[in-house]
Parts: structure tokens; sequence; C-alpha cells
């Protein structure tokens, strides 16, 4: 059996290795450009572009490698375990101006599973309502006896309501931590669209039961009914690529893994004592509550010696996503001003030298948008700080001298760059034939040809994330804060006006950014296409995007063959909605009933 100093050393070669690798494919692509540059003699703007190359280049070498190593490594298997839990678990599911039938019966559905395996004994739920519209904290009350006397569940599933919602999530989590806490050893914390099969909950316990060190342990949700064509796209990346790089995730965080702030769950002692969050000095955007506290309440952990930890094999996580570009952009708004505030953290005293690089790696995945962009300018401007060619540079030359041709470079680079971003992808679609996972996702060649749509559909929409994730960055460093928006659960669908009015600042930029090129640099015209051409077009695409996708592609293990617990909510919601109507109907005929003449 390895030792722990083993482990160490192993888990600081496979960092080693996978930070060298990244770091040497973007230095030979920095180098790569300047070669190319180097063609008609190197001016500055070369230099500002291969930099600009050699930073947007490692970020996405980095994702490739976490892919590769994904691939290359298997989760160990956890000994089953058929002993009464002995612990108590609290499962919490804050709300902010949910539709409180939709989130109840998900908490019904989780109970329901839980009854089925006889384990309901071991668990509370806690509704944790921030909830500021007063006709939706109404209905929650309302709701909240229905769901009980459903259930049956006196006593086990409680209510309450902030008055004020200090900390948004994290301030509600904590307070629940505060107030009531100390009944429970663990505490499951799920988002209002979080559902979880109680088998894979109460796995989830008996791991943290095995594990007297473990502090927090966190599941891969995989997305559910989506719909749209962009939904889709989501979900199937989520439940067919994610796991791989998931894998590659947890080989390199060791015992310093991931916080995703829903379906983990922690040990309230070591929660509560290590997780306190202060605000930050001045005022937001990069000041006030942290935005992104789950990275942060997984170092806080980390750095008090507990062991942080993904399992991407815990099947039964679930979670539903935008099903538009505009909703995922409000949501990554957020996220943006979330991850850019943990700058004022990488010095933070007694962190691990992994969440300083969580951290950083947090910043640079929105920075490296920006990067992008910032090449793509740079090269249409370059021209204008490129001397004219001299021809004849030595005097009485009777034949001139023209450039080396580095077109070849340039394809070269072209060539690698998407490399980084196929090949994981291909990869994984090659093992999920070889292993037969495919069978999952409606078999090997079905899973190609999706794998294949998926590449195509996300180039077509990476210009415009590029886009809003630029804006976003702005915004920030000019110091606008984007608060906390409630999320958009229902149909995404979007008209053309609509996504135009969202996205036509996007259009003006590639039209003006295309003019400028073939004003400019003519012959960077057509490699500004496939960049170009999605901006111009983006009204269409976000709308086409948001439509229901009525194809055969991108299927999921979840819609072959739909899990129990998502079976059981789709019964639950029916009923109650069907419920819901019914008192509706009834209350406008009081309502339109003709008050009785007085006696």
């Amino acid at each position: 059996m390895p030792t722990g100093r083993s482990k160490d050393g192993a888990l600081f070669r496979r960092r080693f290795i996978a930070l060298g690798l990244s770091i040497v494919l973007a230095v030979s692509a920095g180098l790569l450009f300047l070669q190319y540059g180097a063609a008609d003699g190197l001016d500055p703007m070369d230099f500002v572009r291969s930099a600009l190359i050699l930073g947007s280049t490692f970020w996405l070498a980095w994702g490739a490698v976490q892919g590769l190593w994904g691939l290359a490594w298997k989760q160990p298997a956890y000994p089953g375990d058929s002993a009464p839990l002995t612990t108590r678990t609290a499962i919490l599911v804050p709300v902010y101006n949910e539709d409180p039938i939709v989130t109840y019966a998900r908490i019904a559905a989780m109970d329901a599973s839980l009854e089925a395996l006889g384990q309901t004994h071991a668990f509370d739920f806690a509704i944790l309502s921030d909830t500021r519209n007063e006709d939706v904290a109404a209905a929650e009350r309302h709701w909240l006896a229905h769901l009980i006397t459903d259930r049956n569940a006196e006593g086990r599933i409680f209510y309450r309501r902030r008055i004020t919602n200090t900390g948004k999530k994290a301030g509600n989590v904590e307070d629940f931590f505060t107030r009531s806490g100390a009944a429970y050893d663990f505490a499951l914390i799920l988002d209002a669209d979080s559902l979880m099969e109680g088998a894979t909950i109460v796995e989830m316990v008996r791991r943290m039961e095995a594990e007297p060190t473990m502090g927090l342990l966190q599941s891969l949700p995989k997305v559910i009914r989506a719909s749209s064509r962009f939904g889709r796209s989501q979900q199937f990346s989520a439940s067919f690529f994610s796991p791989i790089f998931a894998r590659g995730n947890a080989l390199m965080a060791g015992r310093t893994g991931p916080f995703w702030g829903h379906n983990a769950i922690v040990r309230v002692q070591a929660f509560a004592a290590s997780c306190g969050l202060p605000a930050l000095a001045g005022q937001p955007p990069f000041g006030g509550h942290i935005l992104s506290h789950d990275y942060v309440e997984a170092a806080l952990l980390a750095r008090a010696g507990w062991l942080v930890r993904l399992d991407p094999d815990l099947e039964g996580s679930y979670e539903e996503g935008p099903e538009n570009i505009i909703d995922f952009a409000k949501r990554d708004r957020r996220w943006c001003q979330g991850n850019l505030q943990h700058s004022r953290l990488l010095a933070a005293p007694g962190l691990k030298p992994w969440s300083r690089y969580v951290f950083l790696q947090g910043i640079l995945s929105y920075i490296a948008p920006l990067l992008w962009l910032a090449f793509i300018v740079a090269s249409i401007l370059a021209p204008l700080f490129v001397p004219a060619p001299d021809y004849f540079p030595e005097p009485y030359m009777l034949f001139p001298v023209f450039p080396s041709d580095q077109a070849s470079k340039a394809i070269s680079l072209a060539v690698g760059v998407f490399g980084l971003l196929l090949l994981p992808k291909l990869m994984i679609a090659t093992e999920a034939a070889v292993t037969r996972r495919a069978r999952g996702f409606g078999g090997a060649f079905a899973a190609l040809i999706s794998t294949l749509w998926e590449l195509v559909l996300s180039s077509l929409i990476a210009p415009l994330m590029l886009m809003f994730q630029t804006r976003s960055v702005l915004q920030v460093i000019f110091r606008m804060d984007g608060g906390w928006p409630p999320n958009n659960r229902g149909d995404g669908t979007l008209t053309v006006l609509e996504a135009w009015m969202a996205s036509r600042w996007i259009v003006w930029t590639g039209l003006i950014g295309l003019a400028a090129a073939y004003w400019l640099a003519p012959a960077l015209v057509l490699w500004l296409l496939p960049v170009a051409l999605p901006m111009i077009l983006a009204p269409f695409l976000i709308s086409w995007t948001s439509r229901k996708s009525t194809g055969v592609l991108m299927r999921v293990p979840s819609e072959l063959h739909i899990p129990k617990v998502v079976e059981a909510h789709d019964h639950i919601l029916a009923t109650w909605q069907a419920v819901a109507e019914v008192e509706a109907r009834e209350a406008q005929s009081v309502r339109a009933a003709p008050a009785k003449p007085a006696a």
C-alpha cells in the first residue's frame, strides 16, 4: 500500500508533467507565431501577438492535458456497504424566487427515493428561502403544508425565510449552520434545480462516514430535461465529456478538490469551523460578498487540513441548465465577477498552493477570451506598425529579394490550436466506443456523430461566448456590479427580435471588425470569417439554438432510460400542478361570485 509520502510524490509528478506540457505547448505556439511574423521582419506588434497567443494557448493546453489525464486514469472503486447509517444529514435546498411547486416536487421525489431505501430516518430537508417576492413567499408557505402532508413528513421537512439575504446563497447556508448545524453530522447542499437519487445520497453519506478526514465530497451533476439545441448540447457535453475531464480534475487535485456549490455533501463541524466568509473590503464588484464562494470554501477546508474530494463515479446526481445562450451568459456574468474577485485572495495566508492555482485558473478562464480578442484586434492593426517592404536591401541589386513565405507556419499554428480543442473530445468518443460507454448515448456511431455535431455547434457559438465573456470582464474591470440575478427556469425559446435586442452590439462589432480587416489587412479577412460570421449572424444563431431540438442527435442516458427519481418528480409535479389549477379555478370563482345583499 503506498505511503502518504509516495502519494504526495506521485501527485507532484502528475501536476509537474501536466503544467510542464501545457507551458511547452503554449511557448511552442508563441515561438511558431514569431517565426511567422519574422517573414517580413519582426516588429513590436509581432511580440505582442506572440505573447497573446502564448497566454491563450496555455489555457487551451491545460484543459486538453486534463482531459488526457482523465482518459488515462480510472477512479478506484469504493467498497459497497449496507450497514445502517449512524449519522444525521440535513439536505439543504436554498431557494430564491423559485416556483415552489416545481422545487418542492423535487424534494418530494428525493424523499420518496430515500423512503424506498428505508433511510428517511437519517435525513431531514431544510428549505432555506431568500425569496424577495411576497407573492412567491406566500406560495412557498402554502405548498410547504402540501409537501409535508403529501410526504407525511412532519418533523422532517423544515422551512425558514430570511428577512434579509445577506451574503446571498453562501450567507443563506451559513445562517443554517449557525442556527441548526449542531443537530447534524453532514449537510448535503443542493440548488433549487438539483435532483438526486436516494441511493446516491446514501452512498455519499457512507463515503463520508468511511473517511473521517473528509470535509467535502463533490458529485458530478448531469444536466437533464434540456430540450433546446443549445440546452441539449450542454446536456450531452455534461454527460459525455465532463466525466472524463472531471477524472483528470480529481487526479490533479488530490486532497484539494473542487466544490461547485451544489450536489455536494459537507461535514458540518469542518464546514462551520473553517468556511466563514468575510465580506471583502471595498465596493462590488471586487469588494463585498464573495460571489464564487464555493471555490473559496473548498480552499478553506483544505487549508484546515480536511480532505476535499471529487468522485465522478457517483451517478444519480442531476441539475438543469439554461436553454439559451442569453440565459447562460447572464449566469456566466455572475461567475465571471466571482472568479475575478479571487484575485483578492491569491495571497491569502495559509492556502494550499493548489488552491491558489485553482483561483488563478478561474481568473484565466475569463481572461483567455480577452486575450483571443486582443490578438484579433492586434492582427488587424498590425499593418500600421509594419514598415514598407524593401525589396532591394543592398545598393545596386539587379533582382528583388522577396520575403520568405511562412504561410505553412500560420497553418500549423491554426491546426495546433484547433487540435487542442478537438482532439480530447474525439479521443473521448473513441474511449466511449472501446469501453462500450457509448451504449448509453445510442451506440458508438450515434455518439461519434453527436460529438461531431457538438463540435460544430460549439464552434459556431464560441465567438458569441467570447464576446459575452469579454464584456463581462470589462464590466467588472470598470466596477460594474452584476449582482445575483435569479435563474430563468422556464421555456427559453427566443425570437429573432429578442435575440437581436440582446446581441445587436455583437453584430456591429463583427461588421466593424470585418470592415477594418478588409481595409487594413485584406489577407486576414478569410482567416477572420469563422469568427466574424457567427458574430454577424448572432441573433439568428441565438434564436435558432434556443428552439426545440427535434432530432435524435446528442441523446444521453437519462433520456434513453429515465432515472427513477426523475420519473417520480414528473409524476408528483403533474399531480400537484393539477391541484394548483383546481385551486386557482376555485379562487377565481370566489372572486367572481356576487356579494350577498346586506340583511
